[in-house]
């Protein structure tokens, strides 16, 4: 069982190689939510000829940003929003910290709707919240015992999607005339946006938690591989995944949107192939809930340490935290199962809102003006080098999450530009780049040579350290450049 939390992980206890990372997030992205991701773009008005293109182009944009964060894990050591109170303060972080939190629940409710009504159907249980609380103890089985446990279900997860989803791409073209049902759309800029946006949230919506993942890997692992790792897996398996939802609800329709789950039960064929596709879609919801329970207890863990200055916290306490983390997703999956593509969509649109931000500070605060230097211990330290709160971080992240306001296309409120603009949703890109330009003018500046610390390797603090600890030991700035 993993021992480690938010603490730095010491150089001893690293392993693995940036293979690991590619089996994850392939596991994590090819699964049936994928598929309903990529069918909401068919689904919403766009020919599937043009859709999956769209979808691509979201993955490819999507999964550069969020490998980009995963590249910081072997430097760093520590969890993904952690390592952002060099951004936004060691307090400061915790709005984003809120607000993932609630991504995590939403993600890990929506996610267990499919997955129970898969188990359900192994298992032969009445209804669908029988099969949800199994999977919720599944989830929590394997995220309390860690790390290792979570990558080894992603490996069993990218073969099992690999063979499962191969055979249901080949059975759309064998069951259905697939060509009779492209191009028969033209060409619609706001849904091809709509897509691109669909595409594009799938994968920044990893970006808070992703490096939680690569942060054990050796300290000399090479950042460039672990970026190629991470976008080839998590873009591959998305890509393949949305690629046979959009085909699907180009061919299928309404059969597919009445009973997502139970419809590539049947198109997979006799009952002992459909038992198995049942079988490939738990495996790959389990990879991505495990991610979900691991992530939303360390952001947890974070939000509170801001306050209490410890750095780590017992194994119980961790299990239990986890726990209630998965009980709580159980309780929302069981009463909100209804209108699953509606909500799922209005649900990713609006995470984009919040998270776009987010990575613009983080990796523009990361790659060009602290130019990967962090200083680690001053993470647990609210007296420390990045103080309580940094205006700059906060300010930038409300502007570039107002600035995406009157740009928004959802069901509860269609900005007045994005009439101006058909109905396309662009804001998404307005919130990376107002922010990026916000944060960067005014941090970029900051006399106070907040990112010129070197990243110190190897410290972590003790269990239960305060502001001394976490601040001792020399800190070399370096020369700031304009």
């Amino acid at each position: 069982m993993e021992q480690r939390t938010i603490e730095v992980v010491p150089d001893a206890e690293r392993h693995g190689t940036p293979g690991s990372q590619f089996t994850l997030w392939f596991g994590a992205s090819m699964q049936i939510t994928a598929i309903v991701d990529g069918a909401l773009a068919v689904v919403f008005g766009a020919d599937a000829l043009w859709a999956i293109p769209a979808l691509l182009v979201g993955n490819v944009v999507g999964g550069a940003v969020m490998a980009l964060h995963a590249a910081q894990g072997p430097r760093l050591g520590v969890p993904q929003m952690l390592a952002s109170r060099a951004q936004f303060g060691v307090r400061g972080a915790v709005l984003p910290l809120v607000l993932v939190i609630l991504m995590y629940l939403g993600f890990a409710a929506t996610g267990s709707v499919l997955a129970g009504q898969a188990v359900s159907r192994v298992l032969g249980l009445p209804g669908t919240a029988p099969g949800i609380v199994v999977f919720g103890a599944l989830t929590a089985v394997v995220a309390v015992t860690g790390y290792r446990l979570i990558h080894a279900v992603g490996r069993v997860a990218t073969a099992a999607g690999i063979a499962g989803l191969g055979w249901l791409l080949i059975s759309v073209f064998v069951r259905y005339d697939v060509p009779a049902h492209l191009g028969n759309k033209p060409f619609d800029a706001a849904k091809f946006l709509l897509a691109v946006s669909l595409g594009a949230g799938w994968q920044l919506t990893f970006g808070p938690y992703v490096a939680d993942y690569s942060r054990y890997l050796p300290r000399t692992t090479d950042a460039r591989a672990v970026f190629r790792a991470t976008f080839a897996g998590t873009v591959l398996g998305a890509q393949w995944a949305m690629t046979l939802g959009a085909l699907v609800a180009a061919v299928a329709g309404d059969a597919f949107l009445a009973d997502q789950v139970g419809f590539v039960g049947r198109l997979a064929g006799p009952p002992a192939a459909a038992f198995l596709t049942y079988l490939v879609v738990v495996t790959g919801k389990l990879t991505v809930n495990c991610l979900n329970a691991y992530g939303g207890f360390m952001s947890v863990v974070t939000t509170v340490t801001a306050f209490d200055g410890r750095s780590r916290i017992a194994p119980r306490a961790r299990a239990v935290a986890i726990v209630a983390f998965t009980a709580t997703a159980v309780v929302i999956a069981i009463a909100a199962s209804a209108d699953f593509l509606d909500n799922f969509k209005n649900f990713v649109l609006l995470l984009l809102m919040v998270f776009t931000p987010w990575s613009a500070i983080n990796l523009i605060d990361y790659y060009l003006i602290s130019r990967e230097h962090v200083d680690v211990p001053a993470l647990y330290d609210p007296q420390g080098r990045y103080g309580r709160w940094n205006a700059a971080a906060l300010v930038g992240y409300a502007v570039g999450v107002l600035a995406q306001v009157p740009f928004l296309a959802q069901k509860l409120y269609t900005g007045p530009l994005t009439r101006q603009l058909g109905g396309a949703d662009i804001s998404w890109l307005v919130g990376l780049v107002v922010t990026g330009v916000v944060y960067y003018a005014w941090a970029g500046r900051d006399a106070r040579a907040r990112t010129g610390a070197r990243t110190r390797p190897g410290r972590c603090p003790p269990a239960g350290a305060g502001r001394g600890a976490a601040a001792a030991g020399p800190v070399r700035p370096r020369a700031r450049r304009s």
